[in-house]
């Protein structure tokens, strides 16, 4: 059984910074791939980043290229998203879920964490 946790969300002024971390436990196989999701209230959920657990490709929403990075620490099973420069509309839940691909919206999800971006 594979669980999901999200942490280091939070409220923050536009151009400033978070980093969410999503620690998982349970098994991590070299054919998976870590989300990072957002969902806005009254929008649907977005893919916004993600990275191969088996090696170094990541892939990134248009909206938060340049702006956004994510990184794995392989040891603590968590994937991290560094978000710089936030801007208003980057306000979501962001959730991470463990899929076979990139954008995948099948497997396991977290419970999600709050970021909110104030201008």
């Amino acid at each position: 059984q594979v669980q999901l946790v999200e942490s280091g969300g939070g409220s923050v002024q536009a151009g400033g910074s978070l980093r969410l971390s999503c620690t998982i436990s349970g098994p991590l196989y070299s054919s998976h791939v870590i989300n990072w999701f957002r969902q806005a209230p009254g929008k649907q959920r977005e893919f916004v980043a993600a990275a191969r657990w088996n090696d170094a490709r990541v892939y990134y929403a248009d909206a938060v290229k340049g702006r956004f990075t994510i990184s794995k620490d392989k040891p603590e099973k968590t994937v991290r998203l560094q978000m710089n420069s936030l801007k208003v509309e980057d306000t979501a839940v962001y959730y991470c879920n463990r899929a076979s691909g990139p954008g995948y919206e099948s497997g396991s999800w977290g419970q999600g964490t709050q970021v909110t971006v104030s201008a």
